[in-house]
């Protein structure tokens, strides 16, 4: 009996001298100290496609009083895109185009693609337009998801500009008058610029008027 109590005092004191915590008692657990980085640590989301891009935006050129094709202004318009965008720059260097994107034809417009043929002609690109005009959400995560390199155009109707700079990260507030792209302006150009990890870089959004055309702001 006296041995049994002494061994009973000897556990006593060894739990009192090594407690055991919570922690200690999950199978395969260690101390927070010993558990794995991987386990602590979430890894850091891929960069955007976005990274280092630059992205233009314009709105369609003029349009007749009624049709879905471009008035002869709005051709006009189109042709001098060519030497426009050939001698527009970006930070002193060429802008060098490589990818063109305009709003998918529809039964009431095919303004967008119109605009941009002089220029595809020219530089050798593809028109791209698998979105209609109300899916700047899915252009928007085409554009950040899939690389289609650095220097980016897209012509788009005038109405849904606002949405489609919302959806690329900028405030069209900062942009266009009230937020708004008005119904009689066809001259201007946003620009959007993104960091290393395809962040847009909010003091590098900028309205650029054209003057390229009579009547137009300079």
């Amino acid at each position: 009996m006296k041995q049994t109590l002494g061994l009973w005092a000897g556990l006593a004191v060894l739990l009192t001298a090594f407690p055991v915590s919570a922690e200690d008692k999950r199978p395969g657990a260690g101390p927070p100290s010993e558990q794995p980085a991987s386990t602590l640590l979430e890894p850091a989301p891929p960069p955007s496609a976005l990274a280092d891009a630059v992205v233009l935006i314009i709105r369609h050129a003029e349009k007749p009083a009624q049709g879905r094709d471009l008035s002869a202004a709005g051709r006009r318009r189109a042709e001098a895109y060519v030497s426009y965008f050939e001698h527009f720059t970006i930070d002193g260097l060429p802008l060098k185009l490589d990818y063109l994107v305009a709003t998918a034809d529809s039964a009431g417009s095919d303004r967008p693609r119109q605009t941009l043929e002089p220029l595809s002609r020219a530089l050798g690109l593809k028109i791209n337009a698998p979105f209609a005009s109300k899916q700047c959400g899915k252009l928007a995560e085409d554009l950040q998801s899939n690389s289609h390199g650095k220097l980016i155009l897209i012509a788009w109707h005038h109405g849904q500009i606002p949405a489609l700079l919302t959806a690329l990260g900028s405030d069209p507030r900062q942009l266009l008058p009230d937020g708004k792209w008005p119904e009689d302006e066809f001259s201007w150009v946003i620009q959007l610029r993104y960091d290393h990890q395809g962040r847009l870089i909010p003091t590098q959004a900028r309205r650029i008027n054209e003057g390229l055309m009579p009547g137009d702001a300079k």
